[in-house]
């Protein structure tokens, strides 16, 4: 099933309903089916053809949400930007992608424009909330375009197989690499998440993540795959207004991330079962620190979290039943359900319980490469244990216990080699996050004469908490090896994060290495 017969389902199964609401707008299933066709027919008669790859650099909001499903209609593959891109780095986008139409809004306009203008393959411009036509400058207006009537013929339809969507993420290069999904890896991903998430058409999701990650874009296709409500907010910078959302639209999920996950935590007014109608919140894009889980089952006791693990390159990789939090909090669980994850050693061999190796990801949802990168594609997929299969290497290093459960234990290039001894940045964190006073934390190496390289801990206390070096590093002799206790502790306000809300470990990284 291609990605937009989701839409097109739920508004045949539950037209009337509310599907989507984005500050004061409230659409149905209905109404997203129609201005969807809508924009679509536009997009076609603009000069976007089958395959062709659209741009959206957005904002969360529900004109987003109709861009998304218009371009599958239209048969051509979603790019979605964060809309906090500068212009260069978007012009590359377009560039890379050879993007035909970029779809954005009024306030976006300056730098969609300047990038558009370095890019000859768009032939096509959209822009939601242009008050004057006059003022356009190039752009249709998204406005007019779904209250047209002059609907283009929309083309046939594609199937599972064809190319929905570029996601760019971070390259080693320093240049982004736009990650290959199918309709078929969509509706994989979805359908195996929605499973073990037990989402159904009573369920009201808010997403306060940007529909440019693809944690948050996920919320949108899963609400239509089920026919849930999606309660859409533009960022969690607000979090007291986030949560009186979550009760005043008797939210039933919540997807965040840990440095989320903190912020709720740090909150005076927060008090155990005061959001009795939420029934799971699901964290990803970094593995949830154990202590962290404790806390919020303390104050949301009746609500399930699923502590999970994922890339970009295969959407999800693994998930934690509710059942299991007690037993292994440290774990990030189980391949998603129709999948398999298992860890390899350095030959490429299973490796035994409790060895450390990369982990490997086989099933439907994994990525089909990187956009004309076959350097890139070639070291991430490789043959797998049968002859018609490639398997993702992932490049995370993890463990799995005797009952297959896995450990993330960090990145292969983020481990810390001192004293001679091998250090996960991960493990540190963690007996870090066991501090209630701790909000943030981020373990780094810094060059040392004696060690080769010494631990430093970067933390961000919570506010009024009267931490000191001395007693952060007596809390991490007490619970972990010798040759793991950080040498410095450095404190901050706040650390840097990416723009998907996770901590940056590079630019922690690259500051401490320009200052010396």
């Amino acid at each position: 099933m291609r990605v937009e017969q989701f839409l097109r389902n739920s508004a045949k199964r539950f037209g009337d309903k509310t599907a989507l609401v984005a500050g004061s707008v409230r659409l149905t299933y209905r109404e997203i089916d129609a201005a969807s066709d809508r924009l679509a027919s536009a997009l076609i008669a603009g000069g976007a053809a089958r395959g062709d790859r659209v741009v959206i650099f957005m904002d969360n909001s529900w004109e987003a949400v109709v861009a998304l499903f218009a371009v599958f209609k239209a048969g051509a593959v979603i790019c979605p930007v964060n809309p906090s891109t500068k212009a260069d780095k978007l012009a590359y986008i377009l560039n890379n992608c050879r993007a035909a139409a970029i779809v954005t809004q009024a306030r976006l306009m300056p730098v969609a424009g300047k990038a558009a203008a370095a890019a000859p393959s768009v032939v096509m411009k959209v822009a939601a909330g242009i008050a004057d036509p006059d003022t356009a400058g190039g752009y249709a207006r998204f406005e007019d375009a779904i209250a047209s009537q002059a609907l283009a013929a929309l083309p046939g339809p594609g199937i599972e197989i064809d190319l929905a969507m570029l996601i760019y993420t971070s390259g080693s290069t320093g240049f982004p690499k736009g990650v290959m999904m199918t309709h078929q890896n969509i509706g994989a991903a979805a359908r195996s998440i929605t499973n073990y998430l037990e989402n159904t058409a009573d369920d009201v999701i808010l997403n306060v993540l940007p529909i440019s990650f693809d944690y948050g874009l996920y919320q949108v296709f899963m609400a239509a795959l089920t026919g849930a409500t999606l309660v859409l907010e533009k960022s969690f910078a607000f979090p007291h207004a986030v949560l009186q959302k979550l009760a005043a639209d008797n939210v039933t999920g919540f997807p965040i991330v840990p440095t989320m996950a903190a912020m709720i935590l740090q909150m005076k007014d927060m008090a155990p079962g005061m959001l009795p109608r939420l029934r799971y919140i699901s964290s990803t894009a970094a593995a949830l620190p154990p202590a962290v889980i404790a806390r919020l089952g303390a104050l949301f006791p009746a609500t399930h979290i699923y502590s999970m693990y994922g890339l970009t390159e295969c959407k999800r990789c693994t998930w934690l039943p509710p059942s299991e939090l007690e037993n292994r909090p440290g774990s990030v669980g189980i391949a998603i359900p129709g999948t398999e994850a298992y860890v390899v050693d350095e030959r490429g061999r299973r490796a035994a319980p409790g060895t450390t190796g990369e982990l490997v990801i086989r099933g439907a949802h994994v990525m089909k490469g990187y956009w004309e990168n076959p350097e890139a594609t070639a070291k991430a997929l490789r043959p797998g244990s049968y002859p018609w299969e490639q398997v993702l290497h992932t490049g995370d290093l993890f463990r799995a216990d005797e009952d297959g459960f896995l450990y993330f234990v960090g990145r292969k290039d983020d481990i810390i080699k001192s004293r001679g001894e091998k250090v996960s940045p991960k493990e540190v964190e963690n007996v870090l996050y066991q501090l209630p006073d701790i909000r943030e934390a981020a373990v780094v190496a810094v060059p040392d004469p004696v060690l080769g390289m010494a631990i430093k801990a970067i933390v961000a206390p919570v506010p009024g908490a009267e931490l000191t070096e001395k007693s952060v590093l007596r809390h991490c002799a007490r619970h972990l090896e010798d040759f793991m206790v950080p040498k410095v502790v450095e404190f901050r306000t706040e650390l840097p994060k990416s723009e998907n809300g996770k901590i940056n470990r590079r630019l922690l990284e690259d500051a401490l290495e320009a200052a010396q």
